[in-house]
Parts: structure tokens; C-alpha cells; sequence
């Protein structure tokens, strides 16, 4: 039987960041059931939709280009197949993108190992309304270390073994005069033995500075440059 592996291009936004990874692959799983694309199935006691996932988002985090790949059992023009994916979608589940990978393609969860994402910072308190947060956020830096529990184990994380290039920070709209918010852009890479979760590095960032972060959004996921 023909298989046809679709990736597919999407951006999680609005209301549905606050759902899990499975609660989002459930979702879109329905949005190709609806699109009425001749999705393949596994093999077994308890056949699925064949389908792969991109790095998994933590709660309240958004995305602007999210993958997924559904194998396809015949060949649907990609421009058609988006038509009806997207007809078929939530708005803030959104496809805006689509198109065929080959076997030799890596697979969704690890073809892009970069990260790069953009979080809106604010002050932490409603009083502090006079805050030069773009300035206060100029003097943020990366903790020497994180410790993380995964599994009731302790672990302790380098930031800067995860973290590609400086931190970016500049204000939140073009314009504003560096008071009421700014943005921080930053890039994480995901290693063999394991990954920094975004919101993570930015609690602790944040810990001892009055700024919060209002909302946190992987704007980018990109290959490891080859030297």
C-alpha cells in the first residue's frame, strides 16, 4: 500500500496553548477525520491513525510553526489537502502550510532540534505600573544552573549548554519609550540527553527581578547548521 507522509505546518494560539500535547494531537487527529483525507492506519490489535508529532509545547505556551505528519494512503494535492485541513480547524489550531517528505526526511519529533522563542514580560505587580520594564529586562542573565524534578528525581541543568547565541530584548511594540513591557527572545537546543523547557529557564530568570512573563511563544524551529 502507497504511503504518502504529509507535513503539516500549524500555529497554536489563543485559548488551546493550555492544552496538553495529547489533548492537541487529539485535536488534530479529528481535524483530519473531518478533512475526509485518506489517512493510513497501523497495523495490530489496536490500529491509529498513523501520524508523528513535532517537540511537544509545555502548557501555556504557544506556537507559530508546529508539525505534525499524517501518512496518507493516496496521494492528495498538498494545496488541497491544506484547503481542507484548514476548513476543518479550530481557528487557534490553524494549518497554514503543508507539503510531502520522502523516507529518508527525519522524523517530525526530531527534525528540528532548535527552538527559538519570544516571551512578553510585564511587571509582576500591578503597582509597579511606573516600571521601566524594558530596562529592568536589559539587566536579565542566565542562571549558572536549574535544578528540575522529573520522575521524583533531581536533576541539575546548565542553561548555557542549551541556550544558542545571547538573549534578545527590545520593546514590546516599535515605538514605546521602554515602559509597560518588553519582549526577550532567546533560542533553545534540545541534546541527546534531554531539553530546558522554555517557561523553566524564564522562572528562573524572572525570580528575583519584579517582571513576570504574560505569555511565552515558540515563534521558530530550525535544523543545527552543519559546519
Amino acid at each position: 500500500m502507497a504511503d504518502f507522509r504529509l507535513r503539516v505546518t500549524y500555529a497554536e494560539t489563543g485559548r488551546l496553548v493550555m492544552l496538553s500535547h495529547l489533548e492537541i494531537a487529539r485535536a488534530l487527529e479529528r481535524a483530519v477525520r473531518r478533512a475526509g483525507l485518506p489517512y493510513a492506519v497501523s497495523q495490530g490489535f489496536s490500529p491509529h491513525m498513523k501520524q508523528a508529532f513535532g517537540s511537544a509545547l509545555p502548557v501555556g505556551v504557544g506556537g507559530l510553526e508546529e508539525i505534525f505528519d499524517v501518512s496518507l494512503t493516496d496521494y492528495v494535492p498538498p494545496e488541497e489537502a491544506l484547503a481542507r485541513l484548514r476548513a476543518s480547524s479550530a481557528p487557534d489550531l490553524m494549518p497554514h502550510a503543508a507539503r510531502y517528505i520522502t523516507k529518508d526526511e527525519t522524523a517530525a519529533s526530531a527534525a528540528y532540534p532548535r527552538s527559538t522563542y519570544e516571551a512578553l514580560l510585564e511587571a509582576s505587580r500591578s503597582g509597579d505600573c511606573e516600571m521601566d520594564v524594558l530596562a529592568v529586562a536589559h539587566e536579565l542573565s542566565l542562571p549558572s544552573e536549574i535544578t528540575v524534578v522529573r520522575k521524583k528525581k533531581e536533576r541539575v541543568l546548565v542553561p548555557s549548554d542549551f541556550v544558542v547565541g545571547e538573549l534578545e530584548v527590545e520593546p514590546a511594540e516599535s515605538g514605546e519609550e521602554g515602559q509597560g513591557r518588553a519582549l526577550v527572545r532567546f533560542t533553545l537546543e534540545s541534546k541527546a540527553s534531554g531539553s530546558l523547557r522554555p517557561d523553566v529557564l524564564l522562572e528562573h530568570m524572572l525570580a528575583d527581578s519584579s517582571l513576570c512573563a504574560a505569555s511565552i511563544l515558540r515563534t521558530k524551529q530550525s535544523e543545527i547548521p552543519k559546519e
